[in-house]
Order: structure tokens, then sequence, then C-alpha cells
């Protein structure tokens, strides 16, 4: 008898629980806020669910995980103008992240998109350039160019607040 291709619920716990806070951070750095990185942290897990791939390792998991939550997340902000935002909803500050957020992470969060995941990746997660390479599906040459301007752009930031 063939073996399911479906997860069971204890190896989905298991690699929720093994991941959970990586993708969170990931998501976070797109959405800037509580409620839609619950969401795309959500959306994560359930493609995960409806997803067969087999996993070859927990690095390929994680690195798995975060491909697909920086897809959802760049296709969230494709569809934008399908968003109805109330303004209600906008006098309210965002809820603060179950992590702790210092003023590098703030000035990462501003970075254009294609900086902020790689510089994050490689900083904070701990990834080499060819890691990141094969998680984002770009050349190796194309993730040094995106950390060398995204250093750049910091530092830029960073000076500027010392005046």
């Amino acid at each position: 008898m063939q073996k399911s291709l479906l997860r069971t619920d204890k190896e989905l716990t298991q690699i929720y629980w093994r991941h959970v806070e990586t993708v969170y951070r990931v998501c976070f750095m797109y959405m800037k806020n509580t409620h839609e990185t619950e969401d795309m942290v959500q959306n994560t897990f359930i493609r995960l669910m409806k997803d067969n791939t087999r996993f070859e390792s927990e690095e390929h998991e994680k690195a798995w995980l975060i491909r697909t939550a920086t897809n959802l997340c760049i296709d969230h902000f494709r569809h934008w103008r399908t968003k109805v935002v109330y303004l209600d909803d906008l006098t309210h500050p965002a809820e603060q992240p179950p992590f702790e957020i210092n003023d590098t992470i703030e000035k990462i969060k501003k970075l254009p998109q294609k900086y902020k995941t790689v510089i994050y990746l490689y900083y904070y997660e701990g990834y080499s350039t060819p890691e990141i390479a094969k998680i984002l599906g770009k050349k190796e040459s194309t993730v040094r160019s995106y950390l060398h301007t995204g250093r750049k752009l910091l530092k830029i930031e960073m000076e500027g607040d010392l005046n």
C-alpha cells in the first residue's frame, strides 16, 4: 500500500512549532502590522497543509516556508487595489508583534522589498548567499548585489540618525 502524501496532524504541528517564529518575522517584514502578519502566517501553513512536497531536511522545510511566506506577502500587495480600507481602522495604532523590534529592524522594514528580505535572511536567519539565492530563486550574484545595496542604504539611514 502506498503511503499517503497528506501530512499527519502530528507532523504539521511539529513543523509549525519548529518554524512559526521565522515565518512570522519574515511576514512581519512585509506586512508591518500584527493582524496582516498573522493572516499571512496562517496562509503559509494552510499552503503547507495543501502541498505534498516531501522535505529532505528541516532546512529544506524552513526554506520552503520562507519562500512561500515571501511569495504570499508579495502577492498580497499585488492585489492592494481590491482591498477596502475603513478610516476607523486607520486611527488605531497597530499592535506590537510578539518579538522585540529594535531600531535596526525598523530601518530594514523601510527598505525596498528585494533588499529587506535578503538582509533579513542573511543577518537574522544566518543563511549564506548561495542558500538565499536558492530560497528566493535568484542568482547568487543578484543576492550579493542586493546585500551590498541594502547595506549601503542602511548605512546612509543609520548615519542620518547620528546627525
